[in-house]
Order: structure tokens, then sequence, then C-alpha cells
């Protein structure tokens, strides 16, 4: 069975058509997030409670992020992101009815958060695997560049105008927006097509069977297992997101516990991550990073670490401080990730995106609930400042460690020595691309 080879793209339009809905989604989202957050943070005050609503919401990519892989470089990926769009949309509809008749209670909040988390599973996964057949590859950095700014650019107004929504309008009302960006969202895939990759199955493979689902799945594994940069980077995202990870849940904590703060402060510091990712994703797009892009991904994991180490340590008559540590932990965000995503889109093969883009999100998933079950329970005890000092710290041996394994730094070199997993071994059945 066979299918057309999806042509090389020869206009950014229909991207950046997709790409402006996509924005407008975020913001909602990024709404929503905030306002939810902030509701649990005044009801509970519980570092538990915060911990568990993040674990809730990585438990979909954890456990469920593999499959989601398979299931995108199968399906139609315009198809996954408008079923995704919907269904974030649909679990906001049941807040706002729940809120609005005074019904709420903190375990639909986690179900809520749950289904946004594994509709958003397939949603990421299908855009990440969509931009290098939506964009050339000489402009994949630079396009991730942009995604950073707008990660950035949101995170400065998100904040803010959640915070000033919340003022004025019942929480119900907030969410209610979350439900008109998901339907501008949905407006703009309708308007674009998202090209499909080619795929290489074993000829005697019906692809509708349980089988062949697991072979997928097989096959990703083995695509990671056998590029040993790769596998490399994930673990060291593992690693990261361990320390990380529980500093990300506790800022609302450490604005109201430490700093005495309110929403305002919170936003601040959101807004101060919003710049840094703003600034950052410009520089990258302007300057596109070292020839050597990894080497640009750990200056920004370096970074990082020096911006949260900032945060746990200002005293509280310093509110400043921890400001810029956010701004500076945005900025290197950007030169983290930005690369990093494009080295992956430039480097793995199309039909395989989805799968390793799941795999990867997966492995640095899974150890935020583990980094965010002890942080939790153990800032009771010692304080929410304790976990941005060592994580901190950490990350910023991590990256300097990093800069010496060469397998590391010579990821994009290796790309051409790992054996392809999909191609039939001798003796085994031609290979034919459906």
């Amino acid at each position: 069975m066979t299918t057309n080879q999806p042509r090389q793209p020869t206009s950014l339009r229909p991207f950046f058509t997709l790409w402006i809905g996509q924005a407008f989604s975020l913001l909602g989202s990024q709404l929503v997030q905030f306002a939810l957050i902030w509701w649990l943070t005044q009801r509970t005050g519980s570092p538990t409670v915060l911990a568990l609503a993040s674990i809730v919401g990585l438990l979909p990519q954890v456990f469920l992020g593999p499959f989601a892989g398979v299931l995108v470089d199968r399906w139609n990926r315009r198809r996954v992101m408008l079923g995704a769009d919907a269904v974030v949309a649909l679990a906001t509809l049941a807040l706002v009815y729940l809120f609005r008749i005074d019904a709420i209670q903190i375990w639909y909040v986690y179900v809520a958060l749950f289904i946004r988390a594994l509709a958003g599973t397939f949603h990421s996964t299908a855009m990440a695997a969509s931009t290098s057949l939506m964009v050339p590859q000489e402009q994949l950095t630079r396009v991730q560049g942009l995604n950073q700014m707008l990660n950035g650019g949101l995170s400065i107004a998100a904040a803010p105008l959640a915070a000033l929504l919340l003022t004025l309008l019942p929480i119900q009302g907030v969410l209610l927006v979350d439900i008109v960006t998901a339907a501008l969202a949905i407006t703009t895939l309708l308007l674009v097509v998202v090209p499909q990759p080619a795929r290489i199955v074993s000829a005697d493979a019906p692809q509708s069977t349980l089988r062949a689902y697991w072979d997928d799945l097989r096959a990703g594994w083995r695509y990671l297992l056998n590029w040993r940069g790769l596998l490399l980077i994930t673990g060291v995202a593992m690693m990261i997101n361990l320390v990380l990870s529980p500093t990300t849940a506790l800022i609302p904590l450490l604005v109201t516990k430490h700093f005495n703060g309110t929403a305002w402060h919170l936003s601040a510091l959101e807004a101060g991550f919003g710049i840094g990712v703003l600034a950052g994703g410009l520089l990258l797009g302007v300057w596109g990073g070292f020839k050597n892009r990894i080497m640009t991904s750990l200056l920004g994991v370096a970074g990082i670490g020096v911006g949260i180490l900032l945060m746990g340590l200002a005293p509280v008559s310093l509110f400043a401080l921890a400001v810029f540590g956010m701004l500076l932990g945005g900025v290197m965000s950007s030169l983290a990730n930005g690369p990093l995503t494009a080295i992956f889109q430039a480097n793995v093969a199309p039909d395989m995106q989805g799968r390793l883009f799941a795999l990867l999100g997966s492995g640095s998933a899974a150890m935020m609930p583990l980094g965010l079950a002890i942080a939790g329970p153990m800032a009771e005890v010692i304080g929410v400042r304790a976990w941005f000092l060592i994580g901190g710290a950490i990350t910023l041996l991590i990256a300097f460690v990093c800069m010496f394994v060469p397998a590391v730094r010579n990821i994009e070199r290796e790309r051409d020595d790992h054996p392809n997993p999909e191609e039939a071994p001798a003796g085994q059945q031609a290979a034919t691309r459906i």
C-alpha cells in the first residue's frame, strides 16, 4: 500500500496560519493554568496539594506519551490536533459549569487537569512532528526561536492578564476565555493542510493490527537506544526535570510564604520569565546560536541553573532578585530548548518524529512526579527555598559535565552512524513505503 511522499515546504504561510491559531490556544491554556493553580493555592495553601496537581498534569505524558507518539505517526496529524483542541475546550466547559453552580471540589480540578494534559500530549507531539514537514530545515532553528518568543510573550501577557481578570471576574469567567481561544485554534486548523510523512513498514504487516502497533513502538525504542547522543540527552533531561520540576510547582508558595506576596507578585515572576523567554527567542531568531547547536543548549541549561539559584538566595526584602532570576532563567530556557528541538526536527526521520518526541517527552516527564512527590512533603519540613538552591546547583553541574561528553557534544555528527531500526535485516521481507 502506498501514499504520496510529502512535498518539501515551499511557503511558510500554512505553518504560520497554524502557528497563529495555536498562539491563541496557548494563551487560553495559560490563563486557565494560572487561575486553577492560584485557586488551589488560596483554597489550601498546601505544597502537597500543588505538587499533586502538577503530578496529575504529568501522568498522561509519562505513561501514555509513547503510545500517543505511535498513534500520531499513524494517524492524520491535523485530525489529532483538532480532536485535542476540542477535548481541552470540553474539559474547561465542565469546570465552568461546576464553578458556576458552586459544586467544585479539588478532585474535580485534578480530573480536568488530567484530561487537558492527555489532550495536550497528543497535540504537542503532533505539532512538533509536523513542523519539519512545514518548515525548510535551514529555518528550523529560527522558527524555534520564534516559538520561544511566542512562549515568552504569552507568559508576559497571560500572568498579569489572568491576575487582572481574577480581580474583575469570577473564575468561571476566566475559564470561558479558554473556550473562545480553542475555537480560534480549531478554525485555523481547518484552513491549512498538514503534511503527512511517508512511513516504512514491513510488507506483510497489516497496519490495522495490534501487532503492527507494537512493532512501531518497538521501532521507536530501538531508534532511541541506538543513538547514543540522543539517549544521553534523554537521561540528562530526566535528571534536570527531577530537580527542577519541584521549583516550578512551589513558586506560588515561595511568593506567599517567603515573600508574603499576592497574585500580582506571582504574575510578576511569571512575567519576568516570559520577558526572558521572549528576549532569548529574539536572540536565537537573529543569532541562530553556535554552529554546534548542542553547545547553545548546554549554555542555556547552565544559565537556567544560575537563575534558579538566584531565586533561592533572594532574601524576603529583595523580591527584585527573584524576578531577575526568573528573567535570566527565561532567556536561557530559549537558548536551551530552541536549538535542541531543531536538532531533533532536522535529524530524526520524519516518520519517526511522533514516536521520538513522545518518548523524549515521556522520559523527561517521568522524573517530574518523583521530584514532586519528594518535594511536596519535604518542603513542609525544610522550607520552599531549599529546593531552589538544590535544583539550581545540580542543573549547573549537569550542564558543565555534558560539555565534556563526546556523545552529547557530537550528537548531530553521530546521527549518520546509528543504524536505522526500520531497515529490514537480510533474509526478511523488503520494506515498502506506504
